[in-house]
């Protein structure tokens, strides 16, 4: 990589001595080798990025990725995952075990890292927390761990045995280790097909009530509290979960919690024309939902934004709406989303960045001379088309495809590497 300096960016950091401040950002051979308010630089190999104003920030951090590789490859694989979540402003991203076979001893998570290695974007594997995600017996847990899963998780299973929950809460304690709860009681549920509301009524389609969520939130953190475990809710999506966790917090109950980005911007009534890109699990809630996430973002109940990129083959998306597969490609639209939810360059930051690594006790990267260079440079104001030329993932099931957007990734750089998005 050749040297590169980013001049006039506002960086966004915490604790920073120049946090909110224009800076000019000078980067070579992978390390950060100045940071000023101005830097005078001469070499003509010199790459110079004018930021103009451009959010400066520590690379996004995404908890909540499904990579197809192993077993479906065609829906994604790492090089194509990857570059979707580089585009997105991701330079890290936690990839979860919804594959064949599933993350669910030392050999996957070997085989997952060993495959992104090299990588502009850190992959880290996410172990299943049962066998073959089924839920009956519990997986090698602390195996995996030592080889490089960060987290436990059943991915889009939700498990469904209170004493196997248990088990695990209290297992993966003893190692410091997470598990990550899917919340969703699948007898309340039924396997229905949006929210359950008005719009299900009005369209004729059974639905998922926001009880099926909260009943299993409620559920796991009486669990954790006691087996005296830490535990995170993955996207979760009701105004009863959001009330649950801020008092379980309250109580000293050792709980973190994400929100998928679309949670945030869409709500079921947009499942009204029967458009499949629409269709994600958990659903679509009602505007109050939506209206709670985002109270329960910015009070700091709910800890950070994922993407839970979830791509689908057209097979699989144009087809009835009943008979379609869930799921969005989400990893380059989390930022827009973001900004339409109406959080601050500070929330995002706060959201993507410092708190979806603290989660998983991995550190945020410090800008600083000498530390190695794990950046995104974003802007708010500027516009793109989200389209077949700028979309890097294999699928396009997005309900945003074809749009134009506002907030776009203009740069990352991490691991020696940068990928500017002109």
């Amino acid at each position: 990589m050749n040297t590169i300096l980013i001049t006039s960016a506002k960086l966004i950091l915490p604790g920073h001595k120049f946090h909110q401040q224009e800076v000019d950002l000078l980067v070579s051979k992978g390390k950060i080798a100045d940071i000023n308010k101005k830097i005078k630089y001469s070499d003509e190999k010199l790459q110079v990025i004018e930021a103009n104003g451009a959010i400066l920030a520590p690379g996004f951090f995404d908890l909540n990725v499904n990579i197809g590789e192993p077993g479906y490859e065609t829906k994604e694989d790492m090089k194509t995952g990857t570059a979707a979540a580089a585009a997105g402003g991701f330079t890290g991203i936690a990839v979860h075990p919804n594959t064949s076979p599933a993350i669910q001893s030392r050999s996957e998570v070997s085989l997952t890292v060993n495959i992104a290695k090299g990588n502009l974007v850190d992959v880290y594997p996410i172990g299943a927390i049962s066998k073959n995600r089924e839920g009956k017996e519990m997986a090698e847990l602390y195996d995996m761990r030592q080889n490089g899963a960060i987290a436990f998780s059943d991915g889009n299973h939700s498990v469904q045995q209170a004493g196997l929950m248990g088990r695990a809460l209290l297992y993966a304690r003893g190692f410091n280790g997470l598990v990550i709860s899917f919340p969703q009681d699948e007898s309340i549920a039924a396997g229905n097909q949006m929210n359950e509301g008005v719009m299900s009524t009005f369209l004729g389609m059974k639905g998922v009530p926001n009880l099926a969520e909260a009943l299993m939130v409620s559920r796991d953190l009486y669990l954790a509290e006691y087996n005296e475990a830490p535990i995170h809710f993955t996207t979760i999506s009701t105004a009863e979960s959001v009330d649950l966790i801020k008092r379980a917090k309250a109580k000293g109950v050792k709980v973190t919690c994400d929100v998928a980005a679309h949670s945030l911007v869409f709500t079921d009534d947009d499942v009204a024309g029967f458009d499949s890109n629409y269709k994600v699990s958990p659903p679509l809630r009602t505007l109050k939902d939506v209206k709670a996430l985002i109270k329960g973002l910015k009070e700091g109940v709910i800890d950070s934004v994922v993407s839970q990129h979830t791509p689908q083959e057209v097979e699989f998306k144009a087809v009835e709406f009943h008979n379609a597969k869930n799921g969005i490609t989400g990893l380059q639209t989390v930022l827009p989303m973001l900004l339409k939810a109406g959080l601050n360059e500070d929330q995002i930051v706060e959201k993507l960045a410092i708190n979806s690594r603290k989660i998983v006790g991995l550190e945020t990267p410090n800008i600083a001379i000498g530390e190695k260079a794990n950046i995104v440079l974003f802007s708010s104001e500027t516009s793109w088309e989200f389209n077949d030329k700028t979309n890097k993932s294999k699928c396009k099931n997005n309900p945003l495809f074809g749009h134009t957007l506002k907030g776009k990734v203009l740069a990352v750089i991490n691991n020696d590497q940068v990928i500017i998005n002109n």
